[in-house]
């Protein structure tokens, strides 16, 4: 048998390792002109909407936190489905996490879950891209009209994608993204955060920079020397350096060969699994154009845990995404429940996520589609006798 194949990985060009020697080169390794310039390759994927780089998706999440002005006495309504950290980033503010379901055709964030989740403390509704397809937009800005909280697009799998013609980034009042190896392009760790809203968009540059203040327009004592700076606001070490910001820039550049890729794997499994018995594929909304980080199957009649073992067993890196946040021991201790996300935690019950990456070649994909066929089967066969 051959290597086990990764359910995500980066695809890295040589011209990857040259714009990241160059800079190795160079006399700038922190911040300096890539950290602009990558900021500003983003923003075309945002519709013009003004992107801070940071150093990775988690700090995206707490820097647009912070910049929204989230802190204790306040509420964050959050999706069950998604990586922790989309909620853990809002509780290190001293924000209370609200819990709302998904949708059980894209397990995206469910608008009616959202607007009943609402109340005069929440501060920001968060909505996530699963597996790459947007959330509806529209709906969930609905959610907050009338009120003072902000709608934030967790959209960590989604960078490329589209929302009625409308670019991800450009939906909600922050957007969040993440570069991590797996994820649609990389910066080996890596995030950003695009904010509507000028302002909020300073807030959060603030925070990725210790919080410090340079600009002598800014400064409550402007004339204490050149070397002078202030903090009137404390923030922490987000910065994404020159050298990674680099690598993102090169690998923006592929971003559309990248989604176009993925978009081409996903028709291969639509085609090739769409009549295999004991499995459901993932939904896509026609307003849509996702951007596909994940192809999330379900698998029925109970046999995740042993479809997950035998492709695994088959060198197949399948992987589950994700245990409901609510879940974790962390939210348990602090009295979250169970079965009060009953969407989200059946899609996870069934959940199973097959490879998909910008290099999967057909060949591998086939010998995917291949095991899974085989680990349905076996449970069908010993099923009949």
């Amino acid at each position: 048998m051959t290597g086990m194949l990764p359910y995500g990985r980066q695809s890295i060009s040589e011209d990857d390792v040259a714009a990241v020697a160059d800079v190795l080169r160079g006399d700038w390794l922190t911040t300096g002109p890539q950290v602009d310039a990558f900021e500003a390759d983003l923003a075309r994927w945002t519709g013009g909407v003004g992107v801070a780089a940071v150093s990775n998706g988690t700090a995206a999440l707490h820097v647009a936190y912070a910049a929204a002005g989230v802190g204790p006495g306040d509420e964050v309504v959050v999706p069950p489905m998604t990586f922790v950290a989309t909620a853990s980033s809002a509780v290190a503010l001293g924000a209370t996490i609200v819990f709302a379901d998904v949708d059980d055709e894209t397990f995206c964030l469910d608008p009616a879950a959202a607007a009943a989740a609402v109340t005069s403390r929440t501060k920001v509704v968060a909505a996530v891209d699963y597996a790459g397809h947007p959330a509806d937009y529209d709906a969930l800005r609905k959610t907050v009209e009338g009120t003072d909280a902000l709608l934030l697009a967790d959209a960590a799998h989604s960078i490329g994608g589209t929302y009625h013609g409308r670019p991800v980034g450009s939906l909600a009042d922050l957007t969040t993204f993440s570069f991590f190896p797996t994820k649609n392009l990389t910066t080996a760790e890596g995030g950003a955060v695009a904010a509507l809203d000028p302002e909020i968009l300073k807030r959060a540059r603030r925070f990725r920079g210790v919080g410090v203040v340079r600009d002598r327009d800014d400064l409550r004592f402007p004339d204490e020397g050149g070397w002078h700076q202030e903090v009137h606001e404390f923030g922490l070490n987000y910065r994404l350096p020159d050298v990674l910001c680099a690598l993102g820039r090169s690998q923006l550049r592929r971003l559309g060969e990248f989604t176009a890729r993925r978009s081409a794997l996903v028709a291969r499994y639509d085609e090739a699994l769409a009549d295999l018995d004991g499995v459901l594929l993932p939904n896509r909304r026609s307003w849509a154009d996702p951007a596909w980080h994940l192809y999330p199957i379900r698998v029925l009649d109970g046999r995740r845990r042993e479809v997950y073992d035998r492709m695994r067993a088959a060198g197949i890196g399948v992987q589950v995404n994700y245990i409901p946040v609510h879940w974790h021991p962390a939210f348990a201790d602090l009295g979250y429940r169970r079965g009060s996300c009953p969407v989200a935690e059946s899609f996870y019950s069934q959940q199973l996520s097959l490879p998909l990456y910008p290099g999967l070649s057909d060949a591998d994909q086939d010998r995917v589609i291949d095991a899974l066929t085989a680990a349905l089967r076996v449970g069908s066969v010993r099923s009949a006798a």
